[in-house]
């Protein structure tokens, strides 16, 4: 990578695989950034090849995610910019929190430890996985009915169906019930140091309309940030879905992270 060209590393959550980001990369790349969306430790090379091999990404946790991204920032010339989705905002938060990012975005973010309160839409979703104990250590894939709930709900059921079959995959059970169970456990993978004093600036957004992230569990996150004098910003989007990074909207939202960047000279 260019060593006069700001890194950034897009994270995915869980059900879409890596390259769901890649219009995101092409346009950080043209903007000037070295943009790159390395997949979670398992994922294939492609939605099929992950789909083909669930196995290799079942049992993998919160804390084996970290480490896989954390190995590869290390790796970079100059500190990037983290963007994550879902429980990829999770991570991010997590990798920034031990000063392993310049910024970091995360949009709808999975709940960290401190989010007590799971409205029921999210409990509807991760209970797809939470239902059955087997699946901590299994991979877990959602129905085309189950994405348009939890991805799709803000989008009419043909796009919402074109974006399943593009950039579905089967993901680990395992960090749905790490954040289960993350505030009845002190060293919680989910934990994050929120009152890190000396981080990067944090960009948290949701979407009013989000059934997988309801919008009460990022307001309550953005709240967890009260006590650290580092930036942290929360930007809602009214009528959007869990759906805000990938679908026809994508752009809106893409524009809007790379001005908040550029207002930070990042």
């Amino acid at each position: 990578m260019s060593t006069d060209r700001r890194p950034v590393v897009f994270v995915h959550g869980l059900w879409l695989h890596a390259d769901s980001w890649s219009p995101w990369v092409e346009l950080f790349r043209e903007s000037g950034y070295d943009a790159q969306a390395p997949g979670w430790p398992g994922d294939g090379a492609s939605a099929e090849e992950t789909r083909d091999h669930p196995e290799r990404v079942a049992g993998v946790g919160i804390d084996a995610v970290v480490g896989h991204y954390a190995e590869l920032i290390r790796a970079l010339p100059t500190p990037p910019v983290l963007v994550g989705h879902s429980f990829g905002g999770l991570i991010v938060q997590r990798l920034l929190g031990e000063n392993l990012g310049a910024a970091a975005v995360a949009l709808d973010p999975a709940p960290i430890k401190g989010v007590v309160y799971l409205p029921p839409s999210s409990l509807r979703v991760a209970s797809i996985a939470l239902r059955n104990p087997a699946n901590r250590g299994r991979a877990v894939a959602l129905d085309r009915a189950q994405f348009r709930y939890g991805f799709g709900n803000a989008l009419t059921e043909h796009e919402s169906d074109e974006l399943f079959a593009r950039w579905a995959i089967p993901s680990p059970g395992r960090p749905l019930f790490e954040t289960a169970v993350a505030n009845l456990n002190p060293s919680s993978p989910a934990r994050v140091a929120t009152g890190n004093a000396g981080r990067g600036p944090l960009l948290l957004t949701l979407g009013g309309k989000d059934h997988t992230v309801a919008p009460a569990i990022v307001r309550t996150t953005a709240r967890l940030y009260r006590r650290s004098p580092a930036v942290t910003e929360l930007r809602e989007y009214p009528d959007r879905g869990h759906s805000l990074g990938i679908d026809g909207g994508w752009r809106t939202i893409a524009d809007d992270v790379l001005a908040w960047l550029k207002a930070r000279g990042l």
